[in-house]
């Protein structure tokens, strides 16, 4: 994967600042990658990822003046699109699966399900997922948020949010025992 050019990223955030359509095309097109990315750990489909790609990048556009030169953008894109991934799912998405379970403190820290598939096929697996679980899932195991954050992104509870998680996990390690149970061939004995 080739490596941002920290200077051209400059040269096309200043032009987007002026509001240079090439500048903006030029950021989009530099950073489409890895911004599509993320919205396909979010969607449940293609034209959802879509959907968040253009409203991120509406946002980025909008609010340029905000970024903080001294700091990454590729970090700060990625906060964008994270938010407006889960503002998508606030805006379209009922959480209907949600329960705040009170016992679900410790949760198992076993060999991680996603670390044994593909990205392509983890992806579909937790594309599978509930809106609930999969955002649940998304923002804890790929990007790192704390269940407090969660609770507080989603507007539930921290034990929700915990719940949804175990859940996640148990319903992907079920989704990868039937993939390869699938994948092995049967060997009849007579």
């Amino acid at each position: 994967m080739p490596t941002v050019n920290e200077e051209i990223v400059q040269k096309y955030i200043a032009g987007c600042r002026k509001h240079k359509k090439e500048s903006q095309y030029a950021l989009f097109k530099q950073f489409y990658s890895y911004a599509m990315g993320i919205c396909r750990r979010y969607a449940r489909n293609s034209d959802e990822a879509s959907d968040i790609l253009s409203d991120s990048f509406l946002k980025v556009f909008s609010h340029i003046e905000q970024y903080d030169s001294s700091k990454p953008f590729k970090s700060w894109l990625g906060k964008i699109i994270t938010n407006t991934a889960i503002d998508y799912y606030r805006a379209n998405l009922k959480f209907g699966q949600q329960e705040d379970v009170e016992d679900h403190e410790h949760i198992s820290d076993e060999a991680s399900v996603y670390g044994k598939l593909a990205y392509d096929d983890l992806l579909a697996l937790v594309r599978s997922l509930s809106p609930a679980y999969q955002a649940v899932f998304n923002l804890y195991a790929i990007d790192g948020y704390s269940h407090n954050e969660i609770a507080e992104l989603l507007g539930i509870t921290v034990n929700t949010s915990k719940s949804n998680l175990h859940k996640a996990r148990k319903r992907l390690q079920e989704l990868l025992d039937e993939t390869t149970k699938m994948e092995r061939p049967t060997i009849r004995t007579k």
